[in-house]
């Protein structure tokens, strides 16, 4: 039940927070309002297209592949209806690279094919699936509807949103404040691609080994990467793509004088989507590699230098 608790939680917050920042912020202008109808409307019918397409063919990984083109097409619609400024340049381009490598990193490990609605599943999702939380199956093809399509395609259309806030109040010349933002989104894009590559070149290898027939040995042996940079934090991916996101923020922050403006709720969301998905994620590795609450207990989820979990702690669950 907490699965569907957690989902509840993050459905209510969703519908919430939108109305309450908003309304105790400064309203959208026309042309905002224009620019907004647009991306609701790319994002119904995405919500539409994955919750369909996932109960037919049985692979609720249509959000996923999606995950790094829809926020693409957001930001440039926001930078036209932006007149192209050259702060609304700077973001869509931001955006344009991060979604671009995690795309790649997507593509290569089988989910795109000419087919589009076929590649390859997402594993959590089968495990998800046949939980008794979802039993019987009308209860999975609610769970499609409401968390998996709706909630991860608004929260998609959310956390792009400063842009919107940005091109309300857009009138201020690039300077050193957007140099550094930039720079802070840069930093974690490039974080998240080392520690993406390492995962990669891990997993390959070891997969490798198994298909041989051959036995694993050393670092290969525990299942699980604990070197580099997953040696000082366990997520250091996650870490990278919640840093992004936050640092993307604060561009509104900047030409509005708001620092806690209606947008804040995108990378608010996406921050407590990633402590459920970890936790999850985590539940799964734990049963299956001993060794894995030894290394919950000396490293950090997300953040380095802070204390790992105690290793008497039951594995963490959703």
């Amino acid at each position: 039940m907490k699965i569907l608790q957690t989902a509840a939680i993050l459905i209510f917050t969703l519908l919430v927070v939108p109305i309450f920042t908003y309304f105790f912020g400064i309203p959208l202008g026309e042309k905002e309002w224009e620019a907004l109808s647009v991306l609701i409307k790319i994002c119904g019918f995405s919500i539409a297209y994955c919750f369909l397409i996932g109960e037919l063919t049985n692979n609720n990984s249509q959000v996923d592949k999606y995950w790094s083109i829809l926020p693409i097409i957001y930001a440039w619609v926001m930078a036209y209806y932006g007149d192209f400024s050259p702060r609304m340049i700077l973001m869509a381009l931001l955006v344009t690279a991060w979604g671009a490598r995690l795309t790649y990193n997507f593509a290569r490990k089988g989910a795109y094919r000419w087919k589009f609605w076929e590649g390859e599943e997402d594993y959590r999702w089968e495990i998800l699936r046949k939980k008794p939380e979802f039993q019987p199956r009308w209860k999975w093809t609610l769970f499609n509807l409401f968390f998996i399509s709706g909630y991860q395609n608004v929260l998609i259309l959310l956390f792009t949103l400063p842009m919107l806030v940005t091109m309300q109040f857009d009138g201020l010349p690039l300077g050193i404040w957007d140099i550094f933002i930039a720079s802070g989104v840069l930093f974690f894009l490039a974080l998240e691609s080392v520690a993406d590559e390492q995962h990669w070149k891990y997993q390959s290898e070891k997969w490798k080994l198994i298909r041989e027939g051959k036995l694993l040995h050393g670092d290969f042996a525990k299942g699980f990467l604990d070197k580099g940079l997953w040696a000082i934090s366990r997520h250091p991916n996650y870490l990278g793509e919640q840093g992004i996101w936050v640092c993307f923020y604060f561009f509104s922050f900047l030409v509005s004088g708001q620092l806690l403006n209606w947008s804040v709720v995108g990378c608010l969301l996406l921050l407590i989507l990633f402590q459920g998905s970890s936790n999850f994620s985590e539940e799964i590795s734990a049963s299956k590699y001993p060794e894995y609450k030894s290394y919950q207990a000396r490293v950090p989820r997300f953040i380095p230098g802070r204390k790992g979990e105690s290793e008497k702690s039951p594995a963490p669950t959703t």
